[in-house]
């Protein structure tokens, strides 16, 4: 309590005499006042946060109420957000295009060994931006989201200027595949995470406008690239790419955290690992489902935007304005996203998982149906209705995470979700790659890259009826508790009612 609170009470207490009444019937009035105000606060949908404060007691703990801006600074920190979206998946994206870029500065397009060796370079950055994710959300939880969003986008930046600077392919896997997408990673997560201190009854809203921006980047960045790349070459134009991490860098600032800090134990051993490593999100089966359902449907999910481009040169001709397709994903995607971001905010619990469940069908269908496009204008609707999922799929992965694991654990639930889906979004092109090389076209690649998706989204379709089991159970267990609790008063009304009639029959 704060001393304004508190003096008033200790004034009245010096005023009235010792064994004089009023001073006591005065709390328990005001406790049924605060009782009220939390309850009008609980009905109006204000969340609330229990954070410890100091007090004249031992032991005393505040329940301290916490509404979600809804507003205010929070859309200047979505705009910041949006832009770490759209800059780092805007260029991870587009690496189609500069994948051939690659194979024509590093060796002969026609190398069937180097299309497999240069596709590791777009696949391992891509991974490491999910594989550091785990790591990220520990370092988000003990320095803050703003901390750790510049310096990862500082990080970043050192990695894609010294990648405009090396001469071999081995060199390139380090700078751009580890370096550049380590840094991307630190930026990324704390992107997400900082939405849920401004946002709650509009996160799916505001994550829908957030995800967009990559949609916006995807699509301008292969025009971009393409006029980048024939102008000034491959290494000048990943020096123009610093401006995008230079800006990401600055928007870092705007993170102002606002849910209060969890008190930190001044215990060592294992207690100290506890809070380091959040053991709590692995206790909700739902999140246990859904971190390994994700990953059992993305191994198939980063392979078009890697080899489309090569695939059309190989289908149409390398005259075939390519970079449409591209296009057509990033606008639906953005769509997709504003769309379904909005829905997701009528669906209740975690029933939004169904979403993910028809977008990865879609995705998985759509795969399957780019090889069987022998007419351009075909292969335009299937990206057209892929990128429309893609981004339905992007959108409401966060609102998910906050309703398997809450808010208060949201930082590791989605941290090692990205983790996990480190390990099919890196090995996924590669091996269409090799397929490619072994057979000297893509259409299996495409046709095995349909098929994850749809498993993992059968998968997901657990998560509702899991989740509902478990309210079942607790629901129980609280009407249990709740007998147990009226048995046991009912017990001691009756102690009670023993001792006073056996003092009753003392005294006469």
């Amino acid at each position: 309590m704060t001393e304004g609170n508190n003096m008033p009470e200790n004034d009245a207490a010096a005023e009235t005499p010792a064994g004089s009444e009023p001073a006591k019937e005065k709390r328990p009035v005001e406790e049924q006042d605060g009782e009220k105000e939390k309850t009008e606060n609980k009905e109006n949908g204000d969340s609330k946060v229990d954070i410890p404060e100091k007090s004249e007691g031992p032991g005393a703990k505040e329940e301290v109420e916490f509404v979600h801006p809804e507003g205010g600074w929070g859309w200047v920190v979505m705009l910041a957000s949006m832009w770490c979206n759209g800059s780092v998946f805007g260029i991870q994206n587009a690496f189609g295009v500069m994948y051939i870029s690659l194979l024509q500065e590093f060796g002969s397009p026609d190398d069937k060994d180097l299309k497999f060796r240069t596709s590791w370079v777009g696949s391992l950055s891509m991974g490491m931006i999910f594989f550091c994710s785990p790591i990220v959300s520990i370092f988000t939880d003990m320095l803050g989201c703003r901390i750790v969003a510049v310096g990862g986008a500082a990080v970043g930046l050192v990695g894609l200027l010294g990648s405009s600077f090396v001469t071999s392919l081995d060199l390139m896997y380090f700078t751009y595949g580890i370096v550049f997408s380590c840094g991307c990673s630190f930026a990324y997560q704390p992107s997400l995470v900082i939405l849920g201190h401004y946002f709650k009854k509009r996160l799916g809203l505001v994550n829908g406008i957030v995800t967009a921006g990559s949609s916006a980047f995807t699509i301008a960045m292969p025009f971009v690239l393409s006029a980048l790349l024939k102008n000034i070459g491959l290494y000048s134009t990943l020096r123009v790419l610093c401006i995008l991490m230079l800006v990401l860098m600055l928007a870092g600032f705007t993170y102002k955290p606002l849910l209060p800090v969890k008190p930190k134990d001044s215990q060592t051993g294992s207690s100290h690992l506890k809070q380091i490593f959040n053991v709590n999100i692995w206790k909700s089966w739902g999140y246990r489902i859904w971190a390994f359902g994700i990953p059992a449907a993305l191994y198939g999910y980063f392979v078009p935007y890697v080899h489309l481009m090569k695939h059309v040169e190989e289908r149409f001709g390398k005259e075939t304005n390519k970079e449409v397709l591209l296009m057509c994903i990033g606008i639906t995607s953005g769509i997709g996203r504003l769309i379904f971001g909005i829905v997701a905010d009528y669906i209740n619990g975690v029933n939004k998982v169904f979403l993910q469940v028809a977008s990865f069908f879609v995705i998985g269908l759509m795969s399957m149906m780019i090889p069987l496009c022998n007419v351009f204008g075909g292969l335009i609707a299937v990206c057209l209705l892929m990128g429309l999922f893609d981004g339905c799929f992007i959108c409401i992965m966060a609102p998910i995470a906050f309703e398997l694991v809450g808010a208060k654990d949201v930082s590791q639930a989605i941290g090692f979700l990205l983790g996990l889906m480190s390990v099919p979004m890196t090995v996924g092109p590669p091996i269409a790659g090799y397929l490619r090389d072994k057979m000297g076209y893509y259409d299996m690649a495409f046709y095995l890259a349909g098929v994850p998706p749809i498993i993992g989204g059968a998968l997901l379709c657990l998560i509702p009826w899991v989740e509902a089991k478990h309210k079942r159970r607790e629901k129980k267990e609280a009407v249990k508790g709740e007998q147990d609790a009226d048995q046991k008063m009912m017990n001691h009304e009756k102690a009670q009612e023993v001792v006073q009639h056996k003092a009753g029959e003392s005294v006469l």
